[in-house]
């Protein structure tokens, strides 16, 4: 993000809101919109959204995959049939 050419007043993405799609479309980054000169919204284009949770869910999975392997590694973790087991006796 180039703070420079990425935050703008709310006032002219709404005077020329084609230009801003357009333009957020193809750089796939968004924008800060300022109201009063304080940061109000971000937008962005829906693709670059996607793009941008499918990372995230990826992160978080691989965190708690690095997680569970730790556990492994320290001897913290229950194997899987003493955990359904109790789990079962839990809620069953």
């Amino acid at each position: 993000m180039d703070i420079t050419k990425d935050i703008r007043p709310l006032t002219e993405f709404k005077r020329d809101t084609a230009a801003f799609t357009k333009r957020l479309q193809e750089t796939q980054q968004p924008t800060v919109l300022t109201v009063n000169g304080k940061a109000s919204l971000v937008v962005m284009d829906a693709k670059a959204w996607q793009d941008m949770q499918n990372r995230l869910e990826y992160t978080d999975a691989v965190d708690g995959i690095r997680t569970g392997l730790h556990q492994i590694t320290d001897q913290k973790g229950e194997d899987a049939d003493s955990f359904f087991d109790n789990l079962t006796n839990r809620h069953g």
